[in-house]
């Protein structure tokens, strides 16, 4: 896939069994990463939050397109046009921080309308930038519209709207049958990963036709799909679904981050996930010795990690540490301590926050990348949303005292004071 400009024309690539599939994780024009700008950990207890929050908002602001509609972003400094996921990124990290007070009711009105105008007929987003392109060529059920469409509608939330029109492409979910076929075709043995994906994205939107659509069918799909879940590809002594090789660090790794989506049907519900004690073990499992949670599975190595290994052990760690009774709590959160320090490390010297390290990504289109030396939109939003999940769970630290601004809204921007069952 081509990258942009500033990237080498030639690149190391990852061919990745993940949820976001083949990422290109791309060194700077010579084949080297560029030196880091950060140290590989900042101290938790060194962090000054306000800072923290000041650079992140200012990376943020630093690309808004100014000319036209209020809240078009690009998605790096390097990026000449807007694109609709870099709104979205934008919405969601400014209400994280409670920056959305600050907009006027004409930039609120004029936000919510530049995100409407991308609707199609059958409910879902389009971003005519990269729609059919790249990644996103043929509408992929794990990263097309459907992925696209659960951020659009968080930032709706976020933005106190609620999508124009119905989710009219749920139909096939919620006739007879329909689900269950759509679930029994998945490849849950080799690409649970992807699978995550692609069940989080139309569950997401079943339990959002739901709750802000009044589409009441949705009720008992959304049901019958974690009934299914609950007792189909489901190894219960790890917690994870498919069937990959668990015991071996990378493979484990795969499945968490394919737990992590389905997890996350169960936590927005606040129903108890199935084997949690043993989800726990495997999350915990994940880390590695520098205190990120990567095995490999996205940066070749296992003493580097990526904003989706980070987040998607930390999220259920920290949902499920104050569950009772309690497991291995003391673990949590040391483990979650030693990540946090990686996960502010990633923050680049632009104030916006890396996938990886001192790497340059693509987020599968070359208006959705990001050098080795500046941060990009998704990671920022990423890791700031990892951010504010380490600060409920560690309430003590600096993080803890930043009055983080959660979505209720179904996805992955949501957080329940109450601990799961």
């Amino acid at each position: 896939m081509p990258h942009a400009a500033r990237t080498s024309s030639v690149t190391r690539r990852w061919v990745l069994g993940t949820g976001l599939g083949s990422l290109g994780i791309v060194p700077i024009r010579g084949g080297a990463a560029a030196p880091p700008a950060t140290p590989d950990r900042v101290p938790l207890s060194s962090v000054d939050v306000g800072r923290l929050r000041a650079t992140t908002l200012g990376f943020v602001s630093s690309l808004r397109v100014a000319d036209g509609p209020y809240g078009r972003y690009r998605y790096a400094a390097g990026c000449s046009e807007p694109t609709l996921y870099s709104s979205t990124y934008a919405a969601m990290t400014r209400d994280l921080y409670g920056d959305l007070a600050a907009l006027s009711r004409t930039e609120r009105d004029g936000w919510i309308s530049y995100l409407q105008s991308h609707q199609d007929e059958d409910g879902l987003f389009r971003d005519p930038v990269i729609f059919d392109q790249g990644w996103y060529a043929g509408d992929p059920d794990w990263c097309g519209r459907r992925h696209l469409s659960c951020h659009v509608v968080t930032a709706l939330t976020s933005l106190g709207a609620v999508a124009a029109r119905p989710l009219r492409f749920l139909e096939p979910f919620l006739a007879s049958g329909g689900l269950v076929a759509w679930l029994e075709s998945r490849d849950w043995r080799t690409r649970p990963d992807f699978v995550g994906n692609e069940v989080l994205n139309v569950g997401t939107l079943l339990q959002y036709a739901r709750d802000f659509q009044h589409e009441h069918r949705a009720a008992a799909a959304i049901d019958e799909m974690l009934r299914w879940m609950t007792d189909h590809h489901m190894n219960a002594a790890t917690g994870l679904w498919g069937g990959l090789d668990t015991a071996r660090p990378r493979e484990r790794s795969r499945a968490v981050q394919a737990a992590y989506h389905f997890w996350l049907l169960w936590f927005y519900d606040r129903m108890a996930i199935p084997h949690p004690e043993q989800a726990v073990d495997s999350c915990l499992a994940t880390q590695n010795a520098c205190g990120g949670f990567g095995q490999g599975v996205h940066t070749g190595s296992d003493r580097e990690s990526s904003a989706c290994e980070d987040i998607d052990s930390i999220d259920p760690l920290a949902r499920l540490l104050g569950r009772e009774p309690p497991h291995r709590r003391d673990d949590i959160r040391t483990a979650l301590s030693r990540g946090a320090e990686v996960v502010l490390a990633a923050q680049a010297a632009d104030g916006g926050f890396q996938f990886v390290r001192g790497r340059g990504f693509e987020y599968g289109h070359p208006q959705l990348a990001a050098g080795a030396t500046e941060g990009g939109m998704f990671p920022t939003w990423f890791r700031t949303l990892t951010l504010a999940y380490l600060g409920k769970a560690l309430p003590d630290s600096p993080l803890g005292r930043v009055p983080w601004r959660f979505c209720n809204c179904p996805g992955i921007q949501f957080w329940r004071d109450e601990p799961p069952p």
